[in-house]
């Protein structure tokens, strides 16, 4: 039997913190049936109502999937979830455009710089892999993507000659990598010459940075996307729920 600690907060959000540790630690595979609420209760020495509250906060945190008759599942990425989840253009009158396809720019490796180290929490002489492309939007090029990764957590990456469209997907199956949460900040830039030529418009022209953090489930920040978009017909959405 495991017990959540005392004195750290509500039981259900100690059980929902202890639920999030087997996810992270792997215990808990993207795609895996949990136990049922007794059996959890019975684990963690609480009521099946408590297991129940702590599932739930984890539902409506979107890592786990409650499907009525069949049980509680670990969340796992899949293209479409992946594209409507982390994906925020959208053309005007509300038209969802999703860029089902992208062009491999290429695919390096090299030492991280101060900046990756202070957004990955890598360590000095620490090694990251670069991905760029350039994805399209209703077949027009509109977005160029820097992403970059550290190379200890993606084995074999600087090798892959050819990532899928849907890398989250991709990170998860091949290298256990589950992307949990993004944090983004948004500014407005001038094209430089690499994104005039990429995306087909003048130089100076302005376009809209999206500068991304991917974390796993427990904070790890494990990805530094920065996609340059041309917004000319196309806008940024963001739904704030209650």
């Amino acid at each position: 039997m495991i017990q959540p600690a005392t004195g750290q907060g509500p039981l259900y959000r100690q059980t929902r913190d202890l639920m999030i540790r087997r996810i992270a630690d792997g215990d808990w595979e993207p795609g895996q049936r949990l136990p049922s609420e007794w059996d959890l209760a019975d684990e963690f020495g609480v009521s099946q109502g408590t297991v129940r509250k702590a599932l739930n906060d984890l539902a409506d945190e979107n890592m786990v999937l409650r499907h009525q008759g069949r049980g509680t599942f670990v969340a796992s990425h899949t293209s479409q979830r992946e594209l409507f989840h982390f994906f925020h253009l959208e053309a005007p009158g509300g038209v969802r455009q999703l860029p089902v396809t992208s062009r491999l720019v290429g695919v390096s490796s090299r030492r991280a710089s101060r900046d990756d180290m202070e957004r990955l929490g890598l360590s000095t002489n620490a090694h990251v892999v670069d991905i760029q492309r350039v994805r399209d939007l209703g077949g027009k090029p509109v977005i160029s993507e820097h992403i970059t990764l550290a190379a200890k957590r993606f084995p074999s990456l600087a090798q892959e000659d050819d990532p899928p469209n849907e890398l989250y997907q991709f990170y998860e199956q091949r290298f256990g990598m589950t992307v949990h949460r993004a944090v983004e900040q948004l500014r407005a830039i001038a094209a430089g010459a690499w994104e005039a030529e990429q995306l087909g418009v003048k130089r100076g022209a302005p376009l809209l940075e999206i500068n991304r953090i991917a974390e796993t489930v427990d904070g790890t920040p494990i990805e530094w996307r920065r996609s340059r978009c041309n917004t000319q017909n196309h806008q940024y959405l963001s739904e704030i729920l209650k």
